[in-house]
């Protein structure tokens, strides 16, 4: 739990070719020692709650709420957010079915709810007329529903009144305030701005105070506190989740670690360089290189298809690498087994 707090969240996301992605980054950050069941106990009690793709503490869910009372949005809005808007009022019998539904008979998963939409959900992605999930979507922010149980197959929706107790919510300006404390407290150092993201920003705004990082352009944030830990830091090989933390805003990682690195599972296989879910490998205060490998359950082993040396390892590297590659095994309860070498890779840029 202490590690959750530091993080501010966990991803929630089900991909699992080596393990679930909330799993596969507590294990990075507590090493074997970790025990999935201890994180289902804390979800099952709801000291963890599911809310807008992360598990969060239950604690911090009023400063993530405090917007809901706002939707779409305060200020000046984009042309994109009113259309969404539009959308939503468009269906105004669909989302009262939806309440209807969970009312009676949640909670359910978004496959029992009824689609009785009006408007149809357009998108040249993956979300394209798929109606309940958008509106289920919009209704989570606008805290009319809430997840009642993400562990199961499919995610369980009830009414967000008999999920949520009754604290009352902080001011908006003052919730965002602390949100950007916390996460850069988290990261260290952070970008003032960003891409809008209404799930999880990357950017910390006016948290910390200003900062120049010698051979970065621009300027950046500081969390004081951080730096005043970092006497005391003794680095370490570690193997990455896709969706740890350190790794979430790939602008910062390209800028303040010269890591060229894209989660390439929505790429076709053809396109791809590093691999379907390639690890990003930390070996001190540095991130190295990816690792590509699947776990095999079936077979009982640890697929290694590859170790991409972002510049060669030094024997030592090796050695640490080699030995979280090992220990990643034993905590998933396979073998290793190594299928073809290591060596640099070139970045995507190169590539073209």
């Amino acid at each position: 739990m202490g590690m959750v707090r530091h993080l501010t969240l966990l991803p929630t996301e089900p991909t699992a070719p080596i393990a679930t992605s909330y799993d596969l980054l507590c294990w990075s950050r507590l090493g074997a020692a970790y025990d999935p069941g201890e994180l289902e106990t804390l979800v099952q009690d709801q000291r963890l709650v599911h809310y807008l793709g992360f598990y969060r503490p239950v604690e911090d869910l009023p400063l993530h709420r405090a917007e809901a009372p706002y939707w779409p949005g305060r200020g000046d809005l984009k042309p994109w957010v009113h259309e969404v808007a539009g959308w939503f009022a468009a269906n105004e019998e669909c989302r009262q079915d939806i309440l209807a539904t969970l009312r009676a008979e949640g909670p359910l998963p978004a496959t029992a709810l009824p689609d009785t939409c009006q408007r149809t959900w357009g998108s040249s992605g993956w979300t394209n007329n798929k109606n309940v999930q958008q509106m289920l979507w919009y209704m989570l922010q606008r805290d009319e529903v809430a997840i009642a149980d993400p562990l199961g197959r499919e995610k369980l929706w009830d009414l967000a009144e008999r999920v949520y107790d009754d604290q009352p919510l902080p001011d908006p300006d003052e919730a965002l305030a602390e949100r950007d404390r916390r996460r850069l407290l988290s990261l260290g150092v952070a970008r003032p701005k960003g891409p809008a993201d209404r799930a999880e920003p990357t950017y910390v705004r006016d948290a910390g105070e200003p900062a120049v990082v010698e051979g970065v352009k621009g300027t950046w944030r500081v969390e004081p506190a951080y730096l005043e830990g970092l006497g005391d830091f003794e680095g370490r090989a570690a193997l990455l989740s896709p969706f740890d933390r350190l790794v979430m805003d790939r602008k910062r990682l390209d800028q303040l670690f010269g890591f060229d690195y894209v989660l390439e599972m929505y790429k076709p296989k053809a396109q791809r360089i590093w691999g379907y879910y390639a690890l990003p490998v930390l070996y001190g205060d540095r991130l190295v290189g990816k690792l590509d490998a699947t776990a095999e359950r079936d077979e009982g082993v640890l697929r290694v298809d590859a170790v991409h040396e972002d510049e060669p390892f030094t024997a030592e590297m090796r050695d640490a690498v080699d030995a979280e590659i090992e220990d990643l095994a034993a905590w998933l309860g396979l073998e290793v087994v190594f299928i073809a070498g290591r060596g640099g890779t070139k970045s995507r840029h190169e590539t073209r």
